[in-house]
């Protein structure tokens, strides 16, 4: 095998694989949608981009006011029936100074944002309060939990929860502020008891919808990689076995490979384009198809052009 269809091989595969890989594993972007994440929320994840009551968004050690130059620990946390891990963002507009703890990080461009440093749970952060009495601090935390497909697709699950810490002896103290407790989510799922049959259904209902929907999602990709394999198994052959790619003459190439050449950037843009509006991997996997069979007739034209005539050729 040449080494042009060799790399070939490897930059098809590459673009085939990374489709369906479009979470954040090490922290969300500050913007999204032109509005900062905290308040926009991970709207690519989730059935139709919307907060869900599924999750349960909690942080632990909130005290009902603070004290100027005073630095408090807090936990975030997520709950779920079905998952266990996902990510988080905080700001507090400024009011005071977020220091990061293990598997968290600052969010470039921010201001002091904190977000998640790699898929987790339960982070232990830090916030200082400002060395002044500068009124009510306001936060908002975005949390995310996702089934680990790799992809922000209807089995993620996100909400927001927004808090106040207010001014200094404004209001009655806690006797143990890291108990204190802010939550948002499923009423039931927050104050009501199941029972173990009832738990055990509502996970393996999960369990089932995960494998259905996940399972689609795995056969395109596998049915995607299995058609350019074949492709290049066919052009291996025809170079191995079949004396190479027939010729093309140069009058006929060039208008070609420019008319295959606008598809390509055409389609890549579309490309591009689903990725960046978070467009259902189905429509994104079809059209990175497209672009890489255009690309591939590109090459095609290219080869031909330069294979040697041969007395067919020449007739």
């Amino acid at each position: 095998m040449s080494r042009r269809l060799t790399l070939l091989l490897v930059a098809t595969l590459s673009l085939l694989l990374a489709a369906p890989v479009f979470g954040n594993s090490q922290g969300p972007p500050w913007l999204h949608n032109d509005r900062i994440l905290v308040e926009e929320g991970c709207s690519c994840h989730g059935a139709g981009g919307s907060p869900s009551s599924e999750i349960i968004l909690s942080i632990t050690g909130v005290p009902r006011y603070y004290n100027t130059s005073e630095t408090y620990s807090m936990t975030i946390s997520l709950n779920h029936p079905s998952y266990i891990a996902g990510g988080y963002m905080i700001w507090d507009y400024g009011a005071g100074t977020f220091t990061p703890g293990d598997g968290s990080k600052i969010v470039p461009d921010s201001g002091g944002a904190l977000s998640h440093d790699n898929v987790g749970n339960d982070w232990v952060i830090d916030w200082t309060a400002p060395d002044e009495d500068a009124g009510n601090a306001h936060f908002s935390l975005a949390g995310n939990i996702v089934d680990g497909s790799g992809a922000p697709d209807a089995g993620d699950h996100w909400n927001i929860l927004t808090f106040t810490i207010n001014a200094p002896d404004t209001a009655t103290s806690d006797s143990d502020v890291s108990t204190r407790t802010i939550s948002i989510g499923n009423y039931d799922a927050l104050f009501g008891q199941k029972s173990d049959e009832e738990i055990e259904a509502e996970k393996q209902a999960a369990i089932a919808n995960d494998y259905f929907s996940q399972g689609n999602l795995y056969f395109w990709t596998t049915l995607s990689i299995i058609i350019v394999a074949a492709v290049i198994q066919g052009e291996f052959y025809e170079r191995r076995f079949g004396g190479g790619p027939p010729h093309l003459d140069m009058r006929l190439a060039v208008p070609q490979g420019i008319r295959r050449g606008v598809i390509s950037l055409g389609l890549a843009i579309g490309f591009g384009w689903a990725i960046d509006t978070a467009l259902p991997w189905g429509y994104t996997l079809v059209i990175g198809m497209c672009m890489l069979w255009a690309i591939f007739g590109v090459y095609r034209t290219v080869v031909q052009a330069r294979a040697e005539k041969d007395s067919p050729d020449m007739v």
